[in-house]
């Protein structure tokens, strides 16, 4: 066993609020709806209560995809810290 103490790295990172707004964003865009429950303005002739709706589908895959790409660096940078005995900050 070694004598170094192992040193905890911070369970809150910017990385990680990052990811946090990435999955919470299409959410709070959906239980709002007072925000988009009106039909205009019209977009190729379709309600802005649809659209609005099929365009937050998109944008919340984009950042579902975005938040586990973060996610996968994040743990990486954990792993290399871990096993170079947990120096890095």
């Amino acid at each position: 066993m070694s004598d170094v103490p192992e040193v905890r790295q911070p369970v809150v990172t910017p990385i990680r609020v990052v990811i946090t707004v990435c999955l919470v964003a299409p959410f709070v865009a959906m239980l709002w709806v007072g925000s988009y429950s009106k039909t205009d303005p019209t977009f190729i002739g379709i309600p802005f209560f649809y659209w609005y709706q099929m365009l937050w589908v998109l944008l919340s895959t984009a950042l579902t995809m975005t938040a586990y790409q973060l996610w996968q660096r994040d743990q990486r940078a954990r792993k290399a810290g871990h096993t170079s005995g947990g120096a890095q900050r």
